[in-house]
């Protein structure tokens, strides 16, 4: 039996990497490609793939939520996540959405080929990295209104409705980014909300 995988990874010097890869597997064909979040479901209801291998990161829709709306319209596609983060948040999430596979992006070529094939028998393949990390939660270094600010702006509240939502202060809601930001190492609001999810802390 010839496994039919969808690929979605944004990156294309990756993404075409792992078409290649999987282009020496006899029982494994790649039957779409595609790029970003919100077009996997249309990619994969026009194609019918047994295995959808989704990279976490995607522009449009992040990859756990795309997993999660494959699994609601085509149960039958197993899904396979691809991570470079493993924390007890993400596999949460993960294992919410019904995924089967959650696997390192620096895994061994042959381990992804192995792992859709176990996903495609119905099988679960956590990579053991991505568990023992996950068992190893990292303690956020925001405080708890940080993190109030920071999940609010998740939920795509704006300044001043995180504010009000708050009762704090537009300015007080501003430096309070600001400082999850910089203490998260991250390059914007948009990616401290990221780290916050993946880290599990929100």
């Amino acid at each position: 039996m010839v496994i039919r995988t969808l690929l979605a990874e944004d990156m294309n010097l990756v993404r075409g990497a792992l078409v290649a890869l999987l282009a020496y597997e006899d029982d494994i064909e790649v039957v779409a490609e595609v790029e970003r979040g919100d077009r996997i479901l249309a990619a994969a209801s026009a194609c019918r793939p047994d295995v959808a291998v989704i990279d976490i990161a995607l522009p449009g829709k992040d990859g756990l939520a795309a997993a999660g709306e494959l699994h609601k319209e085509l149960p039958e596609c197993g899904v396979l996540i691809l991570t470079g983060v493993g924390t007890p948040g993400l596999l949460k999430k993960a294992l919410d959405v019904h995924v089967r596979g959650f696997m390192a992006k620096d895994a061994h070529p042959g381990r992804l080929a192995d792992g859709i094939r176990r996903v495609a028998e119905g099988e679960r393949v956590i990579d053991s990295e991505l568990a023992i990390a996950a068992m190893r939660p990292a303690e956020a270094p925001l405080t708890p209104r940080e993190l109030d600010v920071i999940g609010a702006a998740a939920d795509g509240a704006s300044i001043g409705e995180i504010a009000a939502l708050l009762y704090l202060a537009e300015g007080t809601v501003r430096n309070y980014l600001s400082k999850s930001t910089a203490k998260l190492g991250a390059r914007s609001k948009l990616d401290a909300v990221r780290i916050a999810r993946e880290s599990g802390w929100i």
